[in-house]
């Protein structure tokens, strides 16, 4: 590392351990929870895709969802000359719907070389900070659509998506809602064919079958209802980006791509890392992480044996699905040209 990017890196470092009110950010340090907030902020400001859902502070490891979606009516009347009390209802539902937040290790590491090259500019820092919060929100959205368990050491060969990191939305509709999940349509199949002589002759007439049938009654009429879809399902001249059309489709990852078509009257989305031949009607808000408030660590070390910084950072996360009642998951969807 070169004498003047020591300086900078030295500042740097320094910056953090003053915010976070200690002396050394080479030592492992707890994150103060505003602390830990704005950093969350940074990455979540990194995604359009993550600021469309919901990340939430909690305060205890496990418990019940918050449940920021509707999951029963509330308006009634009742005669209470007859002596009979007026019953309020909880509209967040009655069903249980538990969370468990489990840590994930965010670490990287910047090799002497890159540091040089990165301390040409004069916010090197920042820039590299908002590349990790970048990486981070991808990783956390790979988790959401792919994860499947939570393995004690994990191991990226085998699970490139990272399904071993955590569970994500789509295995807890999978497992907690098989009511709400579409795999096949034939017994033992294990296809959704689609086509004119499938199971349905085009997506729309899937999608409006899936709100019918898998969605509750209470939520088929919603006007937040989108369909997040796989990139194998609609091709490239059925995606024309609404987004601001400044955007360059190189600078979208992570980002939430509109269709200038509906599926089944619903608009459709595709969002990084979702499942090719999948889709899942929902709405965006009813998706959620929750990281505990008091649990973010970090640590930044110069690591002269590797010739590299090394910068470790932890959170205790969970993903959650807020009102399963709201979801339609299809997969396995085959087209039939």
């Amino acid at each position: 590392m070169k004498n003047e990017t020591r300086k900078k890196f030295n500042y740097a470092v320094s910056k953090v351990a003053e915010v976070n009110g200690i002396q050394d950010a080479s030592v492992k340090f707890s994150v103060e929870p505003s602390i830990g907030q704005k950093m969350v902020d940074k990455v979540r400001e990194s995604s359009a895709f993550l600021k469309r859902i919901n990340i939430i502070p909690v305060d205890e490891m496990e418990g019940e969802a918050i449940a920021l979606t509707k999951g029963s009516t509330i308006a009634s009347r009742t005669n209470t000359k007859s002596g009979t009390p007026r019953k309020p209802i909880d509209p967040t539902g009655l069903e249980s719907n538990t969370y468990k937040c489990v840590q994930t290790n965010f670490d990287v590491a910047l090799r002497y070389e890159k540091m040089d090259a990165w301390a040409k500019f004069s916010n090197f820092y920042e820039k590299w900070q908002k590349f990790v919060n970048d990486t981070i929100a991808l990783d956390m959205i790979m988790i959401g659509f792919n994860g499947k368990s939570t393995a004690v050491t994990t191991d990226r060969a085998t699970n490139p998506l990272l399904q071993d990191v955590n569970i994500g939305w789509l295995e807890k509709i999978r497992t907690v809602a098989p009511e709400r999940y579409m795999k096949e349509v034939v017994d033992a199949s294990g296809k959704v064919n689609v086509g004119l002589n499938g199971d349905y002759k085009n997506l729309d007439a899937l999608v409006t079958d899936a709100v019918n049938n898998l969605i509750s009654e209470l939520h088929q009429d919603a006007t937040d209802l989108v369909v997040i879809c796989g990139r194998s399902l609609l091709n490239d001249k059925n995606f024309a980006i609404v987004n601001n059309s400044s955007d360059n489709t190189d600078t979208l990852a992570g980002q939430v791509i509109l269709s200038q078509k509906q599926i089944g009257g619903l608009p459709a989305a595709r969002v990084p890392f979702f499942p090719d031949n999948a889709l899942l009607v929902t709405s965006l808000d009813n998706l959620s992480i929750y990281f505990l408030e008091d649990a973010k660590r970090r640590q930044i070390i110069d690591n002269s044996s590797m010739d590299q910084v090394e910068e470790f950072q932890s959170s205790n996360d969970a993903y959650v699905v807020e009102n399963y009642e709201k979801v339609a998951l299809v997969e396995n969807i085959t087209i039939i040209e």
